[in-house]
């Protein structure tokens, strides 16, 4: 690590990379602690603690803190994941765009990411109307105001600053992207997660030093931690590599060039459990939006801590693992693409029998990613339950900063790689 933080600083155009990105995630976390005009920011926080086991809960991680502040990055990234995902499904359902990510190449690949961005701007724009309206018919339990001057000027500055947070957040990924180091949507979130560590840490900490928690409980919890992390490292870089053949590649001299297709163990990484948390908030949420009192019951239902809550948060975890693998791994697209690309499996026919073969590896490896996902996301759970401690490290923010860290560890690994080739072939 400390070999690569040199050649990081010594390679003058990595270096630009890296501080162009840091410089960005600076920006980015500055903006999230800018509040919105007229906003009770200290109401605001203590009203949403009432909303843990709620919708807003699993916003408030991709947001990095920022929508129980109420900041002008409130919205944070996900209008952009939540644009990104329904083009996925959309390409995968809609023969027009299915065929311009498939046969129009770089000009289909551009209209697609020109429709995703129109589609944040939509999501952000409803989004932002929603938690507008809702926070100024909202007070806290001594009948504070959430919103000093609620009323339609209210609304409309609120909206246009919501949504132009959004989008300028949805930029500054893009920017990281074309000329930092990484995914930026991706590392976006991961420095809204990794922002609040530091105060988790310290909230754990002085738990522990005023007795509330046992030094047992604080080992075993750092013991979890880790397992977590090893376990995510282990699972996230295993893949399957099927051996593939082309036959023109043989021709000449010397020995065919070994190639073969990647298969990840989990190629969904975090989704499944983020739509399984998402549906399982939503009966409590309703419940608390809506004061439905006659249904209060569900609160204690669905629970973090029930069994109920956990038994279906598996079932789902592993149903959606399936789903969303299916709409982006499909083996009869990657079938074709060895058929046109005059490639084959060793001892498997081009066509319906190879699609069958990669269906069949795909599902085992889904399975496994599957219980995998699943174990991940309900050890914090029972730790929580065990030592009392809130836990923070879940499963959805441990996949995402162990996954993003790895990805751009490969990606700053890639560029030091290439550029001491470079300096290889000068000599």
């Amino acid at each position: 690590m400390f070999r690569w933080v040199l050649d990081i600083w010594e390679i003058k155009e990595l270096r630009k990379k890296f501080l162009y990105t840091l410089g960005i995630l600076i920006i980015y976390v500055i903006g999230t602690h800018i509040p919105l005009p007229g906003i009770n920011s200290a109401a605001l926080e203590n009203f949403f603690k009432q909303f843990n086991q709620s919708i807003f809960m699993l916003y408030n991680i991709f947001s990095g803190g920022a929508l129980s502040k109420m900041t002008v990055f409130a919205l944070g990234i996900l209008p952009y994941i939540t644009a990104s995902i329904l083009m996925q499904l959309l390409t995968a359902s809609v023969p027009y765009l299915k065929q311009l990510q498939t046969e129009e190449g770089d000009y289909g690949r551009y209209k697609i990411q020109e429709y995703t961005k129109y589609l944040t701007l939509l999501v952000a724009t409803v989004q932002a109307l929603f938690l507008t309206i809702w926070l100024q018919n909202q007070t806290t339990e001594n009948g504070t105001p959430l919103v000093y001057n609620a009323g339609i000027g209210f609304t409309i500055t609120a909206v246009i600053i919501l949504v132009a947070g959004a989008m300028f957040v949805t930029w500054l990924g893009e920017r990281i992207t074309k000329n930092g180091i990484g995914n930026g949507a991706s590392l976006i979130i991961f420095a809204g997660i990794v922002a609040r560590f530091p105060s988790m840490v310290m909230q754990i900490w002085e738990t522990f030093q005023t007795g509330e928690i046992s030094i047992i409980d604080l080992a075993l919890v750092i013991l979890a931690i880790v397992a977590i992390i090893v376990g995510i490292v282990i699972i996230q870089e295993a893949e399957r590599r099927i051996p593939i053949q082309y036959p023109q590649r043989n021709l000449g001299f010397g020995a065919p060039t070994a190639s073969y297709l990647p298969i990840k163990l989990n190629p969904v990484s975090v989704m499944p459990i983020i739509f399984a948390q998402a549906i399982l908030v939503m009966p409590a949420t309703l419940v608390q939006l809506l004061h439905l009192k006659s249904l209060a019951f569900l609160q204690d239902w669905f629970r973090y801590d029930s069994p109920i809550y956990n038994a279906i948060y598996i079932v789902l975890i592993i149903l959606f693992t399936y789903v969303y693998a299916s709409v982006i791994v499909n083996p009869q697209d990657i079938a074709e693409n060895l058929r046109k690309a005059g490639a084959f499996i060793p001892g498997i026919r081009p066509g319906k029998e190879t699609e069958e073969f990669l269906a069949t590896v795909i599902n085992r490896l889904l399975f496994v990613g599957a219980i995998f996902l699943a174990i991940i996301a309900i050890i914090p759970v029972l730790i929580s339950v065990k030592t009392h401690i809130p836990f923070y490290f879940g499963g959805t923010t441990a996949l995402i900063t162990v996954g993003v860290a790895l990805d751009t560890l490969h990606r700053i690994e890639g560029h030091i790689t290439m550029k001491k080739y470079y300096r290889f072939l000068k000599r």
